[in-house]
């Protein structure tokens, strides 16, 4: 399936249903009172969480989404039907914000989660609720109240406790094929990667994490270079970023130290809250330089970029080191606050705290 996480659409509530304007006509009764009864509520529209959906590419079909109208109100003071609500689901992560203002309505973070997006019209009022000893024979009625219509831009902003971030090429989803059942495309060229990939690892009997691979950076991606300018906003919800750097580059003139400067630019540029996220670098590809080479070379990049951060050396493509990489972020995670499993409790309550945020959890 295409993984899409942006989307445009349009809701319609339903409108409410107009108020009657009746009187009691029986034999023998010659002059009934009023019985025009009250319209329906029109019904609402709701974007509601579902695990089960991964991507927003069903939007890109489905562009409107309408709920049913009230019906009006009937004599004998009979009540107008209330419209069905519709109720549109979305993958867990999508943030909603209005198409004109770009103002946030709100975030669906956790299953079954439900946000009203566009209210339905109230009812009108029928003629029999505005009798009085003084207005016997009313013939006031009001119309139902229209639906809200609105236009919404939906973003997919992925839920992972860990990001991969790196220039192209620089092994990061060999190292997410390496740690989990994910299998993106691989191969021996720059921008392999066009699109986010989860993978889930496992750390242990019910102990796991979730792995968000993103396409690679480069200088000016930031401001729309590349193929990482759309992606970076998934970096946002992760807990952790791993940041991997090729030690062993084909290119003699390239330099590890540049590459994580680059890298840090881009996240300066894009969002500052990204550069203070928590970061580990990830050397990769040690399979490649002997064992005394990679620890100079380990050496002088940690003491040029004055890096105080956990340091890891890896092979994605042999396994090597990646036993110890997930246990170290286990660990890690095991100590770190979960932002969005905080903001599902609060949505649900304090008393019922919601843990489906994840269903492997």
């Amino acid at each position: 399936m295409k993984f899409v996480d942006e989307a445009r659409i349009r809701v319609e509530a339903g409108n409410g249903g107009d108020g009657c304007v009746s009187f009691r006509r029986e034999k023998y009764i010659p002059k009934g009172g009023p019985d025009g009864g009250d319209g329906g509520d029109g019904g609402s529209v709701y974007l509601v969480g579902n695990v089960n959906l991964n991507t927003l590419v069903d939007f890109r079909h489905q562009r409107r989404h309408r709920a049913e109208s009230g019906r009006p109100g009937m004599g004998r003071d009979r009540t107008g039907r209330s419209g069905d609500d519709a109720v549109v689901p979305v993958p867990l992560g999508t943030r909603v914000l209005d198409g004109e203002t770009d103002e946030i309505l709100g975030e669906l973070l956790h299953h079954g989660q439900r946000l009203c997006v566009a209210a339905g019209g109230f009812h009108g009022i029928g003629n029999a609720r505005f009798k009085s000893s003084t207005n016997r024979a009313p013939r006031q009625f009001t119309p139902g109240k229209p639906g809200e219509r609105r236009d919404l831009r939906l973003e997919l902003l992925l839920l992972a406790d860990v990001g991969l971030l790196g220039l192209p090429n620089a092994g990061k989803s060999s190292l997410i094929r390496s740690l989990s059942s994910a299998k993106p495309k691989v191969a021996d060229y720059p921008f392999t990667t066009l699109h986010p990939n989860l993978g889930v690892v496992r750390a242990g009997p019910k102990r796991s994490f979730v792995v968000a691979d993103i396409p690679g950076l480069i200088s000016g991606a930031a401001t729309g270079a590349g193929l990482g300018t759309r992606f970076l906003k998934h970096l946002s919800r992760t807990r952790l970023l791993l940041h991997l750097v090729d030690i062993a580059p084909l290119d003699d003139t390239a330099s590890p130290v540049a590459d994580v400067r680059t890298i840090t630019d881009e996240l300066r540029t894009f969002d500052p809250a990204l550069v203070d996220k928590e970061r580990w670098l990830v050397l990769n590809k040690l399979d490649l330089i002997d064992a005394e080479l990679l620890a100079q070379r380990q050496q002088e990049i940690v003491a040029e970029l004055g890096w105080s951060g956990p340091v890891h050396a890896i092979s994605a493509s042999t396994g090597a080191g990646t036993k110890e990489l997930i246990r170290a972020v286990m660990a890690r995670l095991d100590t770190l606050p979960h932002p969005l499993r905080e903001a599902a409790s609060e949505a649900n309550g304090a008393d019922e705290p919601d843990t489906s945020w994840h269903p492997l959890d």
